[in-house]
């Protein structure tokens, strides 16, 4: 084990208890009368393998011992997420024994992009599991040594940029990193993080956007100039700076972050069986084996992060008035 991720430990332990409002000891959650009486299943709308997948088993691994029952993963990978989307909310039926589990950040600016079949407020996420922000980064050899040579560079002339998808919270701070300081960016979608982090690597772009755990991932082969968010994790960014230090912008957190998400009618319909689902969820970051769990799964701790209805709500609705901002750009490549 490292040491930042004893250091990690020691910080979540000190405060998951605090957070959440139960305690550790607390000999069991009061049930919802005979719920649940078989697993849940659970749409993801990324490929198996990838880390939401692993995000997800880590998490669950805890979750399925406070609320009794097992998690059955089901995967449907394309469109951006769209299609997983569309097979949960409107094949699954709303009675509690069926969750998606998403990645708010992204699949929420599809909405804003090209509005789905549904309702986009018939589901709520209601249990975020971590926050990873954007950031931007360079290949190691880049000539762009560091940010202000990024900006100079974009005076000069219209930057490449690569990013794993052009409806991507980190494509949205890089389009604002542009207003801010009169660059100039050609956002490209190189699909997906591997191919985003080796486009920057490789100098077939400029530099890249990506969510950070990725760019954490590629090690001393990038080096960060910026984060869209709070740098969490320090020199494993190359100790990059918030946007909004440096430039003086409101820019809200551009994250990757994952959450378990249930039909609108489902929580209204069956009460207890909502009050259940969340209650275990929070009790679930009280557990010291969550962490153990979420290293395991290469996760970076720091990140590991709990949000409920309201916090997850609040940036679901910061990612639809912004994608709907940059809706132009965000559509046009």
């Amino acid at each position: 084990m490292t040491k930042r991720s004893n250091l990690s430990r020691r910080r979540f332990l000190g405060t998951g208890v605090a957070a959440t409002g139960i305690a550790l000891a607390a000999p069991q959650i009061a049930r919802a009368a005979d719920y649940p009486e078989r697993n849940i299943s659970v749409i993801i709308p990324t490929r198996e393998g990838g880390g939401a997948d692993r995000n997800f088993r880590a998490f669950t691994s805890i979750w399925k011992t406070k609320l009794g029952t097992d998690f059955e993963p089901g995967f449907f990978p394309g469109a951006s997420g769209r299609v997983g989307y569309e097979v949960y909310m409107g094949k699954n039926k709303p009675d509690a024994y069926s969750l998606i589990f998403g990645n708010m950040g992204p699949e929420v600016l599809n909405w804003a992009i090209q509005a789905p079949t549904f309702d986009v407020n018939d589901y709520i996420y209601f249990g975020q599991v971590d926050k990873d922000p954007g950031c931007l980064f360079v290949g190691a050899e880049s000539p762009l040594k560091t940010l202000d040579d990024v900006i100079a560079e974009g005076k000069k002339r219209k930057l490449n940029v690569g990013t794993s998808r052009m409806a991507h919270p980190a494509s949205i701070g890089l389009l604002a990193l542009g207003e801010a300081t009169g660059a100039q960016f050609n956002l490209i979608p190189l699909s997906g993080g591997k191919n985003t982090v080796a486009g920057a690597v490789t100098g077939e772009v400029d530099f890249s956007v990506l969510t950070s755990g990725s760019v954490i991932a590629a090690g001393e082969a990038v080096r960060t100039h910026l984060v869209f968010g709070e740098n969490r994790v320090g020199a494993a960014l190359n100790d990059a700076p918030s946007m909004n230090s440096v430039y003086g912008t409101d820019l809200p957190e551009m994250l990757s972050s994952r959450a378990f998400g249930i039909h609108k009618k489902a929580a209204d319909d069956h009460p207890d069986r909502m009050d259940l689902l969340n209650s275990t969820f929070k009790a679930t970051f009280d557990d010291p084996a969550l962490l153990e769990a979420y290293i395991a799964s290469k996760g970076t701790p720091e990140y590991l992060s709990y949000g409920g209805v309201e916090e997850c709500e609040t940036f679901k609705n910061a990612m639809l008035e912004l994608g709907a901002k940059y809706k132009a750009l965000l559509s046009g490549a």
